[in-house]
C-alpha cells in the first residue's frame, strides 16, 4: 500500500513519516464515528464470511475527519491491496481503465474528491461498479473497435467533501454510504493522547482536552496543532504539554479558544465591517479575501456554522449575535436596516 499518497505533499520527510504513523490501521484503533465503525464492522465481517469483496463505499463529510484513513482501514480489514487516486487526476477514460486493470486478484480502489471526476470518465465507472466490466475502444472513427474487459472483484472507496455535487447515477451505485461528522472534544482528546504517544510527547489530560477544544472538531487539525505545540514546548524546555503550555503554543499560532484562526476571523470581520453583518454572497467574500470559493465553502464555513457564528441563507452569508460576542464587538441595534439590504 502506497501510504505516502495519503498525506499532504507539502510535509517535510520527517513530518511525512510522523503523519503516516499517526494514522490508525484498524477499526479498533480508530477513535470516534461510532455508528460508522459499527456498520462497517458488520459489513466487513459479513463480506468476509461469504468470501466476497465489500460493496462499494462512499465516505462524505468536511475535510480532516478521517475519510482517507477509513478507506485504508477498510482495505486492511478486508486484506486487500489499496490503490489510490483522486478525481482530478483522471484526464481521460484510459487512465481509469489502467487503474482498474492493474491487479489480477481482488483489490480496493480509493478515489479521493470523487465529485470532481470528469463526467465521461465517470460513465466508465458505472459498468465497472455494477457488472465488473469495462469497455475499451481501440482506434477511432469507422475503424473503432469496442471490447468488453472483465475486471477482478474490487471495492471502490470514494471520498468527498461535496456530496451534493455527486451525480445521482454515481451515488446510487455505492452500496454503503457513510457520513462523517465533527468530533466532540472528548473524542479528539483521546486522539491527541494517542498521537502524542506515537510522537513520543508527554501530554497530560488537561493539555489534551485544551488542544482538542481548539482543533475545529477535526483530527487532522488536532494532529497538526499537536506537532506545532510540541515545537514551542521543546524550545521553552517544557517537558509536559499541560494546559498552560498548550495555551501558550496555540495563542502564538493565533488559534483562539474556539479554534478560530486568522482566516476565520478575517472572514467574519469582513462580513461585519464591509457588509453590515450580511447577507452577502460567497463570491464577494472570496474576492475580498483573495481566497478560492471552495476554500471558504469546504474549510472555513462548515466549522463556523457548527459553532453558531455563521448562517447560510437564501440571500447569502450572515453572522449571528454570538459572532459579535466572540470578536468583542457591539452588535447593531435590533431592527436596524443592514447596509446590504439598503443597497
Amino acid at each position: 500500500m502506497n501510504e505516502s499518497r495519503w498525506t499532504d505533499p507539502n510535509l517535510k520527510p520527517r513530518e511525512l513519516e510522523q503523519e503516516i504513523g499517526l494514522r490508525p490501521k484498524t477499526l479498533d484503533d480508530f477513535v470516534g464515528q461510532e455508528k460508522v465503525k459499527e456498520n462497517l464492522r458488520v459489513f466487513i465481517q459479513a463480506a468476509r464470511q461469504r468470501g466476497e469483496v465489500l460493496d462499494h463505499v462512499l465516505f462524505y463529510g468536511p475535510p480532516g475527519l478521517g475519510k482517507t484513513t477509513l478507506a485504508g482501514i477498510v482495505a486492511n480489514e478486508m486484506e486487500l491491496e489499496l490503490r489510490l487516486s483522486s478525481g482530478p487526476a483522471f484526464q481521460n477514460s484510459a487512465e481509469l481503465v489502467g487503474l482498474l486493470t492493474q491487479q489480477e486478484g481482488p483489490s480496493a480502489v480509493f478515489i479521493d474528491e470523487i465529485h470532481r471526476l470528469n463526467r465521461i470518465v465517470e460513465e466508465y465507472l458505472y459498468p465497472a461498479m455494477e457488472d465488473r466490466r469495462i469497455e475499451i475502444v481501440v482506434d477511432k472513427g469507422p475503424n473503432a473497435r469496442h471490447f468488453q474487459l472483465d475486471l477482478p472483484p474490487f471495492t471502490l472507496l470514494g471520498a468527498t467533501t461535496r456530496a451534493g455535487m455527486i451525480t445521482g447515477a454515481l451515488r446510487s451505485r455505492f452500496g454503503i454510504v457513510c457520513h462523517l461528522d465533527f468530533y466532540p472534544p472528548e473524542e479528539l482528546a483521546s486522539i491527541v493522547v494517542r498521537s502524542a504517544g506515537v510522537l513520543g510527547v508527554a501530554i497530560d489530560a488537561s493539555g489534551a482536552l485544551e488542544l482538542a477544544r481548539r482543533s475545529r472538531g477535526t483530527p487532522r487539525a488536532a494532529n497538526r496543532l499537536l506537532r506545532r505545540v510540541r515545537d514551542y514546548a521543546q524550545i521553552e524546555n517544557r517537558t509536559v504539554l499541560d494546559r498552560a503550555t498548550v495555551d501558550l503554543g496555540l495563542t502564538r499560532l493565533g488559534v483562539d479558544h474556539l479554534g478560530l484562526e486568522d482566516l476565520d476571523r478575517r472572514y467574519l470581520g469582513l462580513i461585519i465591517d464591509h457588509f453590515a453583518g450580511g447577507p452577502v454572497g460567497v463570491q464577494n467574500l472570496a474576492v475580498s479575501l483573495g481566497e478560492e470559493v471552495d476554500t471558504l465553502e469546504d474549510v472555513v464555513e462548515p466549522f463556523l456554522i457548527q459553532v453558531g457564528l455563521l448562517k447560510r441563507t437564501s440571500r447569502g452569508r450572515e453572522v449571528t449575535p454570538r459572532t459579535y460576542d466572540h470578536l468583542g464587538l457591539t452588535p447593531p441595534e435590533t431592527g436596524s436596516a443592514s447596509q446590504a439590504e439598503l443597497l
